[in-house]
């Protein structure tokens, strides 16, 4: 991605270097389900992702020790990406808002961390990978998910990063719209199984607004370079339940889907690349059959 000059953003809480006690009290089955990516990139299977569940819901009393280490040049240099891909996304959606008649476009903070984090929604780990939290209205990553994508996932560029980043600003952009309250709301009131049908669409369509970002991204900025595409492509391929399910056990269980397939993350982001029109985010209209 071509960021020379671009602004970084002034809604970046950086707190890589705070530590101390922390007790986890539930982030909730809806923040969980939210996550860019949930348990498996720690041997994921279906029991790895319920571990995860049980491990913030379950309360308990855990010492995050402060990190006072100097951060590495690239480790710098990430956190300088980031906060400029925000501010990519703060001038984006306050267009799209204003265009779209959807009031005033409330931007996110994106909190840095490393290991573990006090959020409005319980406490959160580095294992459950970037997340949003609309109790606070904050996306909280820590940055060593992306050394993660690269040796785990092979998926080492700058776009695919950027990608991850703005999947967790659709959620934000889901619950300004009011999308993903009811969504939460509908998702108590099912078993899991049919829980975890909503959860995919929620995440498609912050897979599609993901798309609709680097659209206009792309239009306001001239941002986009040969291959950009096709490496966030190839994220949305490596992140579907699917394939990260059979890399990790050697089969999928469609019934604990709650990401999406491959075919169908692909999909619905370059919806969102090739029209930049959010009408056509239509996860929750369409059937299941045409997600």
């Amino acid at each position: 991605m071509k960021l020379d000059g671009r602004r970084e953003s002034s809604n970046v809480d950086d707190r890589r270097r705070m530590g101390g006690g922390a007790k986890l009290g539930g982030l909730g089955i809806g923040a969980i389900l939210i996550a860019a990516v949930v348990g498996y990139f720690s041997g994921g299977t279906e029991g790895a992702l319920n571990a995860v569940v049980n491990e913030v819901t379950n309360a308990q009393t855990q010492t995050v020790t402060p990190n006072n280490r100097e951060f590495t040049q690239e480790e710098q240099e990430l956190a300088k990406f980031s906060s400029q891909i925000l501010g990519g996304t703060e001038d984006v959606w306050t267009k799209v808002f204003q265009e779209q008649g959807w009031g005033d476009y409330k931007k996110p903070t994106m909190v840095l961390y490393t290991d573990g984090v006090q959020t409005a929604c319980g406490t959160g780990s580095a294992q459950m990978g970037p997340f949003y939290c609309s109790g606070d209205e904050k996306l909280y990553i820590d940055l060593t998910f992306f050394t993660t994508m690269k040796k785990q996932l092979g998926a080492d560029s700058d776009f695919a990063y950027a990608y991850v980043i703005a999947h967790e600003v659709g959620h934000h952009v889901e619950y300004l719209t009011g999308t993903l309250q009811k969504a939460h709301q509908q998702m108590q009131r099912l078993s899991q199984a049919d829980a975890n049908k909503v959860s995919v669409r929620l995440e498609l369509l912050a897979d599609f607004y993901a798309g609709v970002w680097a659209h206009y991204d792309n239009k306001m900025f001239g941002s986009l370079e040969d291959g950009d595409i096709e490496e966030a492509i190839r994220c949305a391929q490596v992140i579907g339940d699917d394939y990260l399910q059979k890399k990790a056990q050697g089969y999928a269980v469609p019934e604990s889907f709650n990401h999406g397939t491959s075919k169908q993350r692909m999909k619905w982001f370059k919806l969102g690349l090739e029209t930049g029109d959010v009408t056509r985010g239509t996860t929750f209209q369409c059937s299941d059959a045409e997600l």
